[in-house]
């Protein structure tokens, strides 16, 4: 046989670049896809010659080159990403073609690739952007309709997917429910069992209940987060609770029981009977991944402390599990020196510590969070065994990717984009600090490599904390402002002592010897919740803000990504002033709504000068009531003021109504109880009602109708009149927005006539 053909150079440069698109530091692979350097490859140049549209600005992608270096596969990814939103923000769904469409978009760049790979690189952009709204096409086309919920009482019954313990009672995940006995839904239910039921359901059971369900609740107001959006993606068709006690047929055999899901309950059940009280619910958020049994006091000191993230299983979770796997199994090879000399004890470490890693994902549920954290485990995995380095900006770009074609609805909320953000942020402090660490810790000695890890603790808080700070005022609307010091004392705590006795305590379960395991976990827990209710009772530990607009979150996110992508150039500090316009653009320019009437109309509040005055009536939303008052920055709320009162002249009260004239020479709103809309008709430049306004009325009317049939409004006050913006308007015609509603008279046939 003659000698093996090589490949040609070009191959073998375009093998580097794949090969290095996911693990590894930049080489070659970046001088091959950005043309524009002097040590290029003689075929990429004159691919770059031989592109006119590039040709003017040639010097431009050289110097744009040398600040990018690294990090052009990455933009891909982000691109991917504003395609998702963008589709999103649509008003109207897209055809069924757009979606065949969206998946050829990458064609032209494939084509571009063999020969002119920056003018691919620049095509591959939009075409990411187009793919990405194309899988999210895709996966809303996939999920099957919702179904039409009856409004009285019914009797539910299905197979028992899971089981929540709550502080008091249960709540139960029916897979495939029927209603009276009628055919199975495509959608799951959720019922919240009676308080004093003794019924004890499994995963896999089939359960029996007479309850009172509904449908996802709408947007608390026109543009809040979207109940009715997460449920199509997630599979629910609504919830509620029982009004009699349930019936429960217990499953044949074991094989009839979900794995995952009886092994959570039995671990579930097994840590609260070792630890009772707020610890044993921490423990079960921390082991299964549930957070249902815990107290609503703690909940609130974790989140007021910045120590709300270490409930929530994710990066630093899975990196300790597997990092612990890994020491034990390398340091169990190393003590038998006949398998240290003849196995690979790091590579055999590295994938066992990755099949922990995998496992603990799914026992948790596979929640955002853990889905990037395994990812970017497993490119630092594929790394570790290569010989690379394993935290990239690459590694966490394809992390990205590979979630947002699971789950791209996932983009929409706090848990990717806080998560996603952190890690941005780490990666990129590590990378501009690794100089100095690694100057510091070779000149040190013991005590200076103790003073490096506090360091660490602290430095890695004080960038998570600043990354994160921009989607938790978009989300929740607060402010923690002793997170670090809280995160430098619970962290460890957390890493050292609890996690660890919680592996412990699951491996021992089988031999039933978790009791000493779990106790040690609990004073872990114990020290970390005292230490959130000592940080959240200091003075303005969480402050209240007005959540910023998506607008300026869309800004903060583009300027925090450019800084974080580019490296090494004057470039990269652009993305600082887009950064702080952004935030303080969603501060100081964004106006909250003057007045908020609920999608039923039940909760009518109107804030005058830092006051909110609220009417609600029988059967109001207190999760509506809730997310309005973050709205307004948690103000002082009192019912409307009673007939002859006032509120610095700018409310007027009768006993049928009240007059609002918040700006200044703006005629006046009328809020109607019980009076006749005559005189307000004549007057006002809007009347609100909780009840129909009948009849024909000159100014604009929001009442028990209005709400009925566009949903929640949003109204503000300007001296030229009044703004109205209501929910149907903002979220348009989507799969997830119910339709326009139908009066009855035109739902029912007319009656026959003799």
């Amino acid at each position: 046989m003659g000698p093996r053909p090589r490949p040609s150079p070009e191959i073998a440069d375009r093998t580097v670049f794949f090969a290095e698109c996911l693990v590894g530091p930049p080489s070659r692979a970046n001088d091959f896809l950005m043309s524009g350097a002097a040590s290029l490859p003689a075929a990429t140049t004159s691919g770059l010659a031989s592109t006119p549209l590039l040709q003017p600005g040639r010097a431009w992608a050289a110097a744009a080159y040398v600040a990018a270096r690294g990090r052009l596969a990455p933009w891909l990814a982000v691109a991917m990403a504003v395609g998702i939103a963008g589709y999103f923000a649509l008003s109207d769904e897209p055809g069924a073609a757009w979606r065949w469409l969206a998946l050829a978009a990458p064609l032209p760049a494939l084509l571009l690739a063999r020969r002119h790979p920056m003018a691919a690189w620049l095509a591959a952009l939009p075409a990411a952007a187009v793919l990405g709204a194309g899988i999210a096409m895709w996966h809303t086309a996939m999920r099957p309709p919702m179904p039409e919920l009856p409004r009285g009482a019914t009797v539910i019954s299905g197979m028992v997917r899971q089981v929540h313990v709550l502080p008091e009672g249960r709540r139960v995940t029916l897979e495939a429910p029927s209603l009276d006995g009628g055919a199975a839904l495509e959608r799951r239910l959720r019922v919240r069992l009676r308080n004093e039921d003794a019924a004890r359901p499994q995963p896999g059971d089939r359960i029996a209940v007479r309850a009172l369900v509904r449908p996802p609740a709408p947007p608390a107001y026109p543009g809040a987060w979207d109940f009715q959006r997460a449920a199509w993606f997630s599979g629910m068709a609504g919830s509620g609770f029982a009004i009699g006690p349930a019936q429960v047929e217990p499953a044949l055999s074991g094989a009839d029981r979900p794995a995952l899901s009886a092994l959570r309950t039995a671990i579930e059940r097994r840590v609260l009977a070792a630890l009772p009280g707020p610890e044993g619910a921490i423990a079960v958020a921390l082991l299964v991944g549930g957070q249902s049994a815990i107290p609503a006091s703690d909940l609130a000191a974790m989140r007021d402390s910045g120590l709300a993230h270490i409930l929530s299983v994710s990066g630093m979770h899975i990196a300790i599990v597997m990092g612990l796997t890994f020491g034990t199994v390398r340091l169990l090879l190393a003590a038998v020196p006949w398998l240290a000399l003849r196995l690979p004890a790091k590579a055999i470490a590295a994938l066992l510590a990755l099949g922990a890693g995998g496992f603990y994902m799914m026992l948790t549920g596979a929640q955002v969070p853990m889905l990037r954290s395994f990812a970017m485990a497993c490119l630092a995995t594929l790394a570790l065994l290569a010989g690379r380095r394993a935290l990239t900006i690459r590694a966490w770009a394809l992390a990205l990717a590979i979630v947002l074609v699971i789950e791209p609805v996932a983009l929409l909320g706090p848990s990717l984009q806080m998560s996603f953000a952190a890690v941005l942020a780490l990666i990129a402090g590590w990378e501009a600090l690794r100089p100095r660490i690694a100057a510091w810790r070779g000149r040190r000695r013991w005590w200076g490599r103790v003073l490096l890890m506090l360091g660490g603790v602290v430095v890695t808080s004080i960038l998570a904390g600043a990354a994160t700070t921009p989607f938790g005022l978009h989300h929740f609307g607060r402010l923690q402002l002793y997170g670090v010091v809280a995160n430098a004392v619970a962290v460890p705590i957390t890493s050292f002592l609890v996690m660890p006795a919680g592996m412990l305590a699951a491996l021992a379960m089988p031999l039933g010897l978790e009791g000493w395991p779990s106790q040690a976990m609990g004073w872990g827990i114990a020290a970390t919740l005292a230490v959130a209710h000592h940080v959240a009772a200091w003075p303005g530990a969480a402050l209240a803000l007005a959540p910023i607009p998506g607008w300026a979150l869309a800004v903060t996110t583009a300027g925090m990504v450019w800084l974080g992508l580019l490296r090494g150039s004057h470039w990269r500090w652009a993305g600082v002033p887009v950064l702080a316009g952004g935030m303080l653009g969603g501060i100081l320019l964004h106006r909250p709504p003057d007045l908020l009437i609920s999608a039923d109309a039940r909760l009518i509040a109107a804030r005058v000068e830092g006051a909110v005055f609220l009417q609600r009536l029988s059967g109001a939303s207190g999760l509506a009531r809730d997310a309005w008052i973050r709205l307004w920055e948690d103000p002082a709320t009192q019912p409307w003021p009673r007939a002859g009162d006032a509120a610095d002249g700018r409310v007027d009260c009768s006993p049928g109504a009240c007059w609002l004239r918040i700006s200044g020479a703006a005629p006046p709103v009328v809020l109607l109880r019980g009076e006749a809309p005559r005189a307000a008709c004549a007057e006002a430049a809007l009347v609100v009602s909780a009840e129909p306004v009948r009849g024909r009325c000159a100014a604009a009317v929001i009442d028990r109708f209005a709400v009925w049939r566009n949903g929640a409004h949003a109204v503000w006050i300007d001296p030229d009149g009044v703004r109205i913006v209501h929910d149907r308007g903002e979220r348009g015609s989507r799969p997830w927005v119910p339709p326009l509603p139908t009066p009855r008279a035109a739902r029912e046939p007319p009656a026959a006539t003799e």
